[in-house]
């Protein structure tokens, strides 16, 4: 499916009004919004149970004041033109990349210092893949992942590649975190991990805390996010394949 003439002169003549047209990278990045949600727009929940979903997030140590404080991938806030923001400094952080479905909560893989090619490479064949064979034995499952260069590394698509017959790689737009559901499970984790009295002290002790703050989740936290899909998916088609706030 692709955007018509008349969609495409409307997304420009918006973005003219917003003083956004200067910014040819966030016209790019709104049409693939709008071609995602447009693809999707007749799926219903059930078809959205068969997706696993995925990300990785940084939890930032700050001893000065003894609160934890979280600080998310770059492109993790939405705004119309193109996000630029900046990883807090800190004096110390763990990273951990999870993954899971309407059906249950995968496992969190603490990254050692930041998630490279090799690493990731890794993740797939030991969890992603063994996983998606486990719940979607019919090979009619999804894996979703965002668009971090290590995603996109030719030997990760190769992988891939290899297991196109047990799920199908979901093509993801660009800078929509929005989007993705477990966006909410890394703010289930944060507002735990603050409420800890008291708060870890060190990185073997925020990395318990978040193990164990995710494994706390309640099933139907993250099953009615999995459920929001077919409004989000409504809401980008409002906006146009603009940001939207959920």
């Amino acid at each position: 499916m692709f955007v018509g003439k008349l969609a495409l002169h409307c997304i420009i003549w918006d973005m003219e009004a917003e003083g956004l047209f200067k910014h040819p990278c966030c016209l790019v990045t709104k049409i693939k919004r709008l071609q995602f949600a447009q693809e999707h727009k007749d799926w219903t929940v059930e078809h959205w149970k068969k997706v696993m979903w995925s990300d990785e997030s940084r939890f930032q140590l700050h001893h000065a004041d003894g609160r934890v404080s979280i600080w998310r991938k770059q492109h993790e806030s939405m705004h119309p033109i193109c996000m630029n923001t900046t990883l807090q400094a800190g004096e110390g952080s763990v990273m951990v990349w999870g993954m899971f479905s309407w059906h249950d909560l995968g496992p969190l893989i603490r990254v050692e210092q930041s998630l490279n090619s090799t690493t990731y490479l890794s993740i797939v064949a030991d969890q992603i893949h063994p996983i998606m064979l486990m719940a979607y034995p019919n090979g009619d499952g999804f894996f979703q992942q965002d668009n971090e260069t290590c995603h996109g590394a030719r030997i990760v698509q190769e992988c891939f590649q290899e297991h196109e017959g047990d799920f199908t790689l979901l093509r993801w737009p660009p800078q929509s975190p929005d989007l993705n559901p477990i966006e909410h499970l890394w703010d289930e984790v944060k507002r735990a991990i603050r409420q800890l009295v008291p708060q870890p002290s060190n990185l073997t002790e925020l990395d318990s805390a978040i193990h164990q703050a995710w494994c706390q989740i309640p099933r139907i936290t993250f099953q009615h996010l999995v459920e929001s899909m077919p409004r989000r998916i409504a809401l980008v088609l409002k906006a146009k394949g603009g940001p939207m706030k959920y």
